[in-house]
C-alpha cells in the first residue's frame, strides 16, 4: 500500500502539482478546508484521514518532536528545509517515500530531506 500525503499550509504548490504528476495522491488543507488549522491540529487531521504529513515548517516539526517525546502517536511527518532542499529534490524523494514506503514505517517518525546528501 502506497503512502497517501497531507501537505502543509507552506509547502509550495509546485511541489504538489509535481507529485500529482507523477501519480503520489496528495491532499491539501485548502482542499480539505482546514487551511486556517494550527499545527497540532493539522497533524491530528493528518492522522484521521490516515496521511503522513509533508512539511518545512520548524514549527510543526517541534510538534511532530514533543508528541515522540511524549509518547503520543502520529502518521508521521516529512520535513525538509525551505531553503536547504530544492523543490526538486522534494518531488523526487517524497514520490520515492509514497511508492516505496508503507504508512507504518513512517509511524511516530520524523523523516528528514533530502534522502541523500
Amino acid at each position: 500500500m502506497a503512502i497517501k500525503l497531507y501537505m502543509d499550509h507552506h509547502v509550495p504548490r509546485a511541489i504538489t502539482v509535481g507529485l500529482r504528476l507523477r501519480g503520489v495522491d496528495v491532499i491539501i488543507p485548502l482542499e480539505d478546508g482546514t487551511s486556517e488549522m494550527d499545527d497540532p491540529e493539522l497533524l491530528d487531521r493528518a492522522e484521521e484521514l490516515g496521511r503522513v504529513l509533508f512539511t518545512q515548517d520548524d514549527d510543526l516539526l517541534a510538534e511532530a518532536t514533543k508528541r515522540q517525546r511524549s509518547g503520543i502517536p502520529f502518521v508521521g511527518v516529512i520535513y525538509a528545509h525551505q531553503l536547504k532542499v530544492s523543490i526538486g529534490t522534494c518531488v523526487e524523494d517524497l514520490e520515492i517515500i509514497a511508492k516505496a514506503g508503507e504508512p507504518e514505517d513512517l509511524a511516530n517518525r520524523v523523516q528528514y530531506l533530502p534522502l541523500t546528501k
